[in-house]
């Protein structure tokens, strides 16, 4: 009988030391949370434990939302750890944007929080860059470009700086164009803009009117910022273009022309040996007519149809219009 009671007596001693052992580990978690007005059941506490959720981390931030005012569940902190997300950082920014008056609620912050890991941006930034505006430089120092260059539509080149004051747009955080495509686009507008203008000289008197008409574009459309003001921090004048380029023309056009002359001159060059050769054929063509008049001469001669007398009778006229030729045109003088 006492063997009975000690084989019962001992398993109920170790499972109330065990139970003492968790509750000990949980009782600083639980009293802090009560005293602190976000309480925490003692069972939740070891669910988040059993799920491989650090139940003191997810007790901190509860206390943190319900001290500010925002009454946030366990369940849904330990839901956005398991996830992935950064649960202290995601209540701070839910904190700071309901402390500004900025409409976020846990779902989106949670969104943000997990669209921006893994980048150098964070749900806190967000925040608070829609309640302090930040500025971009435009183009960024680090692309090595220092100057956004466009060309007025006199040929000068004109060399522009710009710096765009935005501030986040919670709605478009996720899924929003970054600051990359701002950059982008304002540098298009800009570009666009200065080549729109009729001299670099009414750029140079007024550059506000560069921002102006970039910023009424809209370019913050379909991003994760609003724009708001674009600020020309420098301007200056580059090369002149446009005779760069008539002069590059001018250049084509003679190389051009050179190449049509040459043409031209083969042609002619062609056209020349050409018409040798046809007065070489002509040429040829009198000699061996010229070579006939002999044979004709013999056949005459003796066929009867020329006579001794009538050859003497050519050969003295022939001699006679060679001496009148010979008065008529004297020898040219050397």
């Amino acid at each position: 009988m006492k063997d009975l009671s000690l084989f019962i007596i001992i398993p109920l001693a170790i499972g109330a030391l065990i139970f003492f052992a968790v509750f000990v580990s949980f009782i600083g978690t639980w009293l802090k949370a009560r005293l602190n007005g976000a309480p925490v059941s003692v069972m939740n506490l070891i669910g988040m434990r059993l799920g491989g959720v650090p139940y003191g981390l997810v007790v901190d931030a509860r206390i943190t939302a319900v001290k500010a005012g925002i009454p946030l569940e366990t369940d849904k902190i330990a839901a956005h750890y398991l996830a992935g997300g950064n649960v202290v950082p995601t209540v701070q920014a839910l904190v700071a944007a309901q402390k500004a008056g900025i409409a976020l609620n846990w779902d989106r912050a949670c969104a943000i929080d997990l669209a921006t890991k893994g980048s150098n941006k964070s749900v806190v930034e967000a925040v608070r860059t829609s309640v302090d505006p930040k500025v971009i430089d435009c183009p960024n120092p680090e692309s090595g470009r220092t100057t956004i260059d466009g060309v007025a539509k006199d040929g000068i080149q004109v060399k522009v700086k710009a710096r765009v004051t935005v501030r986040s747009h919670l709605d478009r955080f996720v899924g929003g164009a970054k600051e990359e495509t701002i950059i982008a686009r304002v540098g298009e507008g800009i570009v666009s803009t200065i080549g729109s203008a009729e001299s670099y000289k009414i750029v140079l008197e007024s550059p506000d009117s560069i921002s102006k008409t970039v910023l009424a574009r809209g370019l913050d459309v379909g991003s994760a910022f609003e724009i708001l003001s674009i600020d020309i921090a420098d301007v200056d004048v580059g090369e002149n273009v446009g005779a760069k380029l008539q002069e590059a023309q001018a250049e084509a056009n003679k190389n051009m022309a050179q190449a049509q002359a040459e043409i031209r001159r083969a042609a002619a060059v062609a056209v020349e040996q050409e018409m040798k050769a046809r007065v070489q054929e002509m040429q040829a063509e009198v000699v061996r007519a010229q070579a006939e008049v002999p044979r004709a001469m013999a056949e005459a001669f003796r066929t009867g149809r020329l006579g001794v007398m009538d050859y003497y009778k050519m050969e003295n006229v022939q001699a006679d219009s060679a001496m009148r030729a010979s008065i008529a045109r004297p020898e040219d003088k050397k």
